[in-house]
């Protein structure tokens, strides 16, 4: 099998990069939010931090080249996503991949983390694919292996219970697709699938690709019960978040923060 340059995995990361930004114009303002708020909310320069569902590391990368004595952990099961993110950033100091399964229960534990307890972790467009179940397990285990205070800090696309807010509900989906339309009247230049389709067919990342569909990455995607705001906001109370609430917003594209308990 061919192998994969940090060139070109860079090359291919910034194609994903740009497909991303094409459903998420404010990608990157979320991103600078996100920092923000771990470099005040830590309280520290040098943060432990979980990536959690980091795909190829586009926001670990931006976080340490704000914070360079960080140390980000970014998390994962999809082997495309982990294999162009260590071939790509293999000479940054601080950053490392692990290849965990969210949805398997203890994965904490294998990172063997040792004494330092995390200060935060972060999820961009990534947590809304898990059923609910799944989700509230995840959300549990990070409630306990986080340090006191330490922060959840997640940037998705939160939709709003139709059932209670029915009008808000389809301004939030009405306003989002006549921005789409305006950016981009005659069709997106590439879009998810036409990114995969084109790893598929790249020599480099075809076994990868197959291997990913072996671990059955996309399971259980597009459960709408965890697109919910609502859904996310009680899953993190019920595990012991102190505070819960909107960091960031524009549209239904938000970043949710929630805050642990200081140690007493």
């Amino acid at each position: 099998m061919p192998g994969l340059d940090r060139d070109t995995a860079r090359e291919w990361i910034e194609r994903w990069d740009r497909q991303q930004e094409e459903s998420l114009p404010d990608r990157e303002d979320r991103f600078t939010a996100l920092i923000d708020a771990i470099e005040e909310g830590t309280g520290r320069p040098d943060p432990l931090v979980l990536d959690i569902g980091c795909g190829p590391g586009s926001l670990g990368i931006r976080l340490l080249a704000r914070l360079p004595r960080a140390r980000v952990i970014g998390i994962d099961a999809d082997p495309v996503s982990l294999t162009l993110g260590r071939a790509a950033y293999s000479d940054v100091p601080g950053l490392r991949f692990a290849d965990l399964d969210l949805r398997v229960p203890g994965w904490a534990a294998r990172l063997e983390l040792g004494t330092r307890a995390p200060d935060a972790a972060v999820s961009t467009t990534a947590l809304h694919w898990l059923p609910e179940p799944e989700l509230r397990a995840i959300y549990a285990e990070l409630a306990s292996v986080l340090r006191p205070a330490g922060l959840l800090l997640d940037g998705d696309h939160f939709t709003l219970d139709a059932k209670e807010f029915p009008v808000l509900a389809r301004l939030d989906r009405a306003l989002r697709e006549r921005e789409d339309q305006r950016r981009f009247p005659g069709g997106h230049a590439e879009n998810w699938h036409a990114w995969w389709d084109a790893a598929a067919a790249d020599p480099a990342l075809a076994a990868h690709v197959a291997e990913r569909a072996r671990r059955r990455v996309e399971a259980g995607h597009h459960v709408s019960e965890s697109t919910l705001l609502a859904t996310h906001v009680e899953a993190l109370r019920a595990v012991g978040f102190a505070e819960v609430g909107t960091l960031w917003q524009r549209g239904d594209n938000r970043l949710l923060c929630g805050i642990l308990p200081a140690a007493t």
